[in-house]
């Protein structure tokens, strides 16, 4: 089993979650890369949401020397069901953070650098000029990269997007998550329209970057939920999708309702292609950053 397997594993573990597929088994990766990405942010007192969401791709992506970044702190305002990282009071911004996250992505020589972050409600502007920062202190740092940002909500104002878009990332990320009806249960405080609305005008923008949202499944969505779903991103101008199963990160979060095998979600891909979304990846392991430079290869030429 690999180390990502065994810790979502460990996180099911006897609070009533459903083994875990074959199809989950890979081989343990893990060498001196990762132990240098582990090294590093620790030097320079950085979060990864691979750790603070428990992704099961962590081992395989500190392996091949990269991370998806998160920012302004570990500890979220918000409190979704499905998520493992930490909710609750958050600690106040940390103004060298934008540069010692150009300052490590210069180090791991990335090629494509993605940040997120944690909801942060209690900030007037969600945190966005913090995210600015560091999008420019990439382009000094690492001025060849490209630049992903996953970004919230800013429970909906439209000046935090634009104060993020104006900084110039190369794709404005935002996960829609899972279908309208299951909002309420799985992502309470945000909004389906809301954040459809924050890909529309990220699509909408002038320079435009590319436009990118992820969707989870195995919470209860039904067939007719996701293509409606996948017809509502692709009005919204997404380009890139991301479909992976959901899988409990922690005890108190939602259970898994079923698990879509491999060949399910090659259906999705073409369901979601054939509503209008350019770029699809989908598998039971993909997430929303998961190999996110290699996923862009070719979209400047379609």
């Amino acid at each position: 089993m690999s180390a990502g397997a065994k810790a979502a594993a460990a996180g099911n573990a006897g609070v009533g979650a459903k083994r875990l597929p074959r199809w989950f088994l890979q081989p343990v990766r893990a060498g001196g890369s990762m132990r240098r990405v582990e090294g590093l942010l620790e030097e320079q007192r950085l979060h990864t949401v691979c750790e603070e969401a428990r992704c099961p791709n962590r081992m395989e992506c500190f392996s091949r020397g990269t991370a998806t970044f998160m920012v302004l702190g570990n500890v979220c305002t918000r409190r979704c069901a499905f998520c493992g990282v930490e909710k609750g009071a958050a600690a106040p911004l940390d103004p060298g953070e934008p540069r010692r996250l150009a300052e490590a992505a210069r180090r791991l020589g990335l090629e494509h650098v993605v940040v997120t972050s944690v909801t942060r409600d209690d900030l007037p502007d969600g945190g966005a000029e913090h995210f600015a920062q560091t999008v420019r202190a990439l382009r000094e740092r690492v001025p060849g990269a490209g630049i992903e940002v996953l970004v919230p909500d800013f429970a909906g104002d439209p000046r935090s997007l634009e104060t993020v878009l104006e900084s110039g990332p190369d794709v404005l990320n935002h996960n829609l998550e899972t279908v309208e009806r299951l909002y309420p249960t799985a992502r309470p405080g945000a909004g389906y329209r809301r954040s459809l609305q924050l890909l529309k005008r990220a699509s909408e923008a002038v320079p435009r970057p590319l436009v990118k949202s992820g969707v989870m499944v195995g919470l209860g969505e039904t067939l007719q939920e996701l293509r409606r779903a996948f017809a509502d991103l692709a009005a919204a101008g997404c380009d890139i999708l991301t479909l992976g199963q959901y899988l409990r990160p922690r005890a108190g979060c939602l259970e898994v309702d079923r698990f879509y095998t491999p060949g399910e979600f090659d259906a999705l891909r073409r369901e979601a292609e054939e509503a209008g979304i350019r770029r699809v990846v989908s598998a039971p392991l993909v997430r929303s950053s998961y190999r996110a430079g290699e996923c862009l290869r070719g979209m400047d030429g379609e």
